[in-house]
Parts: structure tokens; C-alpha cells; sequence
């Protein structure tokens, strides 16, 4: 078996298990939307390191999470989740929002 086609087929396995290999660009920090604003309101994330965010919608409404910073935006339907892969980010602050609702409160991701 080739090595491509031996990696497709562990990568498959670990699918089907339920489980994802783990790397120091697996790094996963999560984002809820409750009571009309996102908890953390500021979330901190170490900068040069890929990362995936998990935005959770605890809401009985759909939300956007969207940041032009980090040119990303999901539309998370109520009690759902949906993940944003972000690259290595530069320090620095990264700014998002509920686009669907202007008047919640803005977030941000901080880069250290």
C-alpha cells in the first residue's frame, strides 16, 4: 500500500471512530451565544498558531458570527455549532459580531 493511500485510509478510521488526530494546530477555544452576547466576550489565543473556533448557539435564534478582521462569517442556526478555521494569527485584536442582531454587544479574539 502507498503511503498516500495508507494515510487516507488511517485518517478514515479515525472518522469513523469519532476521533481526530491531534496536533499543535488542533487547538480548539469555544464561543458561546447566550443571553444576547458572546461568552468570552474577549478571547485570548496565542498568536503564530493555527486554531479552529467553536462557535456554540445556546440562543432560540439564529446568529451570523462574522469578523472582517479575520474574514470569516457563519450563520449558526438555535442550538447548533458550527466551526471557523483560523490561520496563525498575527498578535493583535480581531473583532466580531452578530450581524444578525447590530445590537449585540462586539466580541474579539486576542493574539498574544
Amino acid at each position: 500500500m502507498t503511503r498516500p493511500v495508507a494515510l487516507a485510509f488511517a485518517l478514515a478510521a479515525f472518522a469513523l471512530a469519532g476521533v481526530a488526530p491531534t496536533s499543535a494546530a488542533d487547538t480548539i477555544a469555544e464561543l458561546r451565544y447566550e443571553n444576547r452576547h458572546f461568552v468570552p466576550a474577549s478571547l485570548s489565543v496565542q498568536a503564530g498558531q493555527a486554531m479552529t473556533l467553536k462557535v456554540v448557539n445556546a440562543s432560540k435564534e439564529a446568529i451570523e458570527f462574522e469578523s472582517f478582521k479575520l474574514n470569516r462569517e457563519r450563520a449558526v442556526q438555535p442550538g447548533q455549532s458550527t466551526l471557523v478555521h483560523l490561520p496563525a494569527l498575527s498578535p493583535g485584536s480581531y473583532d466580531f459580531r452578530d450581524d444578525f442582531h447590530q445590537d449585540v454587544p462586539q466580541g474579539s479574539i486576542v493574539a498574544r
